[in-house]
């Protein structure tokens, strides 16, 4: 049924956690690439109206990938349950019920970014002179979005089976696309930040068309059938799980773009800047995410095969792993940010802009390390709607107003503006423990009662 590097309820759980969560960093860190390379060719080649589009645009791709990303994370918890409880049989109406669902999904999507790509960029406060092309750039990527839901939702199938390497192989292909795309397109043919996104959709293209041959070729612990391709019972199963993440989520991500338009109304050099500074920020944010995602498939499993205190450990272990690359990461963030910064444009105005707001969002990648992968043990739970409150309380109760104050100062500062990030991670790490104790609590109780 499950070969042993796929079987998380037995063996080394810092090995097997280890080799697990490296493929799907491998695959995050391909994915940054996209929006990194866009932004970098963009940078040297482009406009810095281009490049404000593309970082403005970006964040608006980000709140649908996002959001996609974690709906699809019922249907890995579903998966990895069902293997753990050793009943497969239910996996192919998983599977088939998720197509349907994501394939409503992107038609909707398909709509809004596609015929109000334009009100979008005004509603974001793109700068007046970046405006027609951050439509453009949100317009190209609504056309290719069925390929962006396509590829995270096969991502999620593959890392709910175990397997966190064929992912890895298939984004790996779509990044080389998406460069010698970027290169073309912008540095050769000069299309500014519309040439980014028509290679951004392109490369998505491949990744799917890799992804369902790959598919194709496993070798499956279930049978898919015509008959599973429809709205099913297991549909009512993995919306249960996602909604509430998928909601967390999209609440989320309006944030950060509710924060790109607080940063865009200090003029062309701080939206450049801070566009500049969250692609690095997607980078320093890589391990904690993949720790999330391996967990949520690693504890599923346990809980599925009745092993709860191994599920609370890999929890621990997860923790400690992302304090160790956490410390490093906030290190090169906080003393060596103008550098990183400079890696996206030459420009000086931007480049200081950008240091700023890492400077302020700098301890964010040591407090997350520890709230990731307690998000993720949750998810692996069932505790969706748990992460949910948590995550609006830390968002709409303490980042977004934070921001927002620090944005309307008289001397408004990137760098106050960026500590908004750490302080509500804070707060969630305090409101995760707490819930963490109350669950232990409730389960001695009902031990005792027993």
């Amino acid at each position: 049924m499950k070969s042993d590097k796929s079987d998380f309820t037995q063996g080394s759980i810092l090995k097997k956690l280890s080799f697990f969560m490296l493929p799907i960093l491998g695959a995050l860190v391909l994915q940054a690439a996209y929006g990194a390379v866009d932004l970098l060719v963009v940078g040297h080649f482009g406009t810095t109206s281009g490049l404000s589009a593309v970082s403005t645009g970006s964040q608006v791709l980000n709140l649908v990938t996002f959001v996609v990303t974690q709906f699809a994370m019922g249907i890995t918890v579903l998966i990895a349950r069902y293997l753990g409880e050793k009943r497969p049989q239910y996996i192919g109406q998983v599977i088939g019920g998720g197509a349907v669902v994501f394939a409503l999904m992107a038609a909707a999507l398909f709509v809004v970014l596609v015929g109000f790509a334009r009100p979008v960029s005004v509603l974001m406060q793109a700068p007046a002179e970046a405006v027609e092309q951050t439509a453009s750039y949100v317009r190209i990527c609504g056309a290719g979005i069925f390929f962006i839901v396509a590829y995270n939702v096969l991502s999620a199938i593959f890392r709910g089976l175990g397997d966190s390497k064929s992912p890895l192989l298939f984004v790996l292909v779509a990044c080389i696309v998406n460069i010698f795309g970027d290169l073309a397109l912008v540095a050769g043919l000069h299309m500014d930040a519309a040439g980014a996104a028509i290679a951004t959709v392109a490369a998505q293209a491949v990744s799917v068309v890799c992804a369902v041959v790959m598919l194709l070729k496993k070798q499956l612990p279930f049978k898919l059938s015509k008959s599973d391709l429809r709205l099913n019972t297991q549909c009512r199963k993995f919306l249960e799980i996602g909604l509430p993440l998928a909601l967390q989520e999209f609440l989320t991500q309006v944030s950060f773009l509710a924060l790109c338009a607080f940063v865009n109304r200090l003029g062309l050099d701080a939206s450049s800047g801070y566009g500049v500074a969250c692609k690095i920020v997607n980078f320093a944010m890589l391990i904690p995410s993949s720790l999330m995602q391996s967990m949520a498939s690693f504890v599923s499993q346990n809980v599925g095969a009745g092993n709860k205190k191994r599920a609370k450990q890999s929890m621990l272990t997860g923790i400690g792993i992302g304090l160790v690359f956490g410390c490093a990461v906030f290190a090169l963030v906080w003393f060596k940010g103008n550098l990183l910064s400079g890696i996206f444009t030459t420009d000086a105005a931007v480049i200081a802009n950008g240091y700023a707001y890492l400077k302020g969002f700098a301890p964010e990648t040591i407090a997350t390390a520890v709230l990731f992968s307690m998000v993720g043990y949750f998810n692996g739970n069932d505790k969706t709607v748990w992460v949910m409150v948590q995550g609006l309380v830390q968002t709409l109760l303490v980042r977004l107003p934070m921001a927002y104050i620090m944005s309307i100062q008289p001397n408004a500062s990137l760098t106050m503006i960026g500590l908004a990030a750490p302080t509500s991670t804070l707060v969630g790490v305090v409101l995760n423990i707490g819930f963490f104790l109350y669950l232990e609590h409730r389960s001695s109780r009902e031990a005792c009662r027993s």
